[in-house]
């Protein structure tokens, strides 16, 4: 009988190893984070500007913003009260009340109060203003596009459409959809 009880106590032994080695592994286990990161911010700035230059180090475009919110998850950012300005000439200005910038800051989604603004070629000459709900915008390539009702306006003339591509670099827009408008030519007086 104390054979039986001999050879018992290895075999008992490995059992509780076993089990200890098992309530280890689901005490580590719990540790990590099952399914999806959670979306939770690593920092955030208030009242900042970001500066964006050219291959030849002349300053491209300025964006300014109240508050940024960064998400590690999926490398992206929140911006409210987002203003881009680009320094070519004419100078164009861009707002929104938020921002949605994407993981590299290649595309920028800009949402509510959307504002466009390309100033007037010559002195005197009126701005263009447009606006809308939302606006994806590519701050390297300088376009712009919305599948949103749009309002242009360039002193008294006004255009509605349902959607536009912008691009900057060329000043061509092209608005989709009915297109309606009123234009109003600019007349010079002559003495």
């Amino acid at each position: 009988m104390k054979d039986r009880g001999a050879s018992l106590f290895p075999l008992a032994m490995l059992v509780l190893l076993a089990a200890l080695t098992f309530w280890l592994n689901r005490l580590i286990q719990d540790d990590k984070p099952r399914g999806p990161q959670r979306h939770d911010p690593d920092y955030w700035v208030e009242r900042f500007e970001v500066r964006r230059f050219d291959i030849d180090g002349q300053l491209q475009h300025t964006l300014v913003g109240d508050k940024l919110v960064h998400y590690p998850d999926d490398d992206t950012a929140i911006v409210t009260a987002p203003h881009i300005s680009y320094r070519q000439q004419p100078p164009s200005e861009v707002s929104a009340r938020v921002a949605y910038v994407g993981r590299d800051g290649k595309e920028i989604k800009l949402v509510d109060e959307v504002r466009v603004i390309r100033h007037g070629v010559a002195d005197g000459a009126p701005a263009t203003v447009l606006e809308t709900r939302t606006l994806t915008v590519f701050p390297d390539d300088e376009k712009a596009r919305t599948r949103d009702p749009v309002v242009i306006t360039q002193g008294n003339s006004v255009m509605h459409g349902t959607g536009l591509e912008l691009d900057n670099k060329s000043g061509i827009t092209v608005l989709h959809g009915r297109v309606t408008g009123t234009l109003h030519r600019n007349r010079t007086e002559t003495p």
